[in-house]
């Protein structure tokens, strides 16, 4: 399953070079992640009776163009590869002309939240990598 959503880069998220500051790169795939989950039919309630969390442990993000204020942008996910406790989404931003302006591949581990281990990613994670 892979997500869209569409944002506008607003003037607090600029930095003093009058593009987007690194930081908020972050929190744009934060919000694609979370959407990810919902349409899944994971939101945080659903996760949570699952007595299960998820845990990002690795992002690594390439900074490709510069984006300022008032671009328009889509954030999209994807699924990666999954492994026995962690799944890798892959998201990138894409501005008005189509370009991938910064990208991220994201390591998530799922936890047991009684005990904070990792634990199995559940099933209804892993059918949206093939499994």
């Amino acid at each position: 399953m892979i997500t869209e959503i569409q944002i506008e880069v607003r003037s607090t998220e600029i930095d003093v070079n009058g593009h987007v500051n690194n930081a908020k790169y972050l929190e744009y795939y934060e919000w694609g992640r979370e959407d990810w989950y919902e349409r899944a039919g994971l939101d945080f309630a659903t996760i949570t009776e699952m007595n299960i969390g998820t845990v990002v442990v690795n992002i690594n993000v390439n900074y490709r163009k510069e984006v300022r204020q008032g671009e328009h942008l889509t954030i999209r996910t994807a699924p990666e590869r999954l492994g026995r406790t962690s799944f890798v989404l892959k998201q990138e931003l894409i501005n008005e002309a189509g370009q991938v302006v910064n990208d991220a591949v994201v390591t998530t581990v799922t936890i047991n939240l009684q005990t904070r281990q990792p634990a199995p990613v559940p099933e209804q994670i892993a059918r949206f990598f093939g499994k």
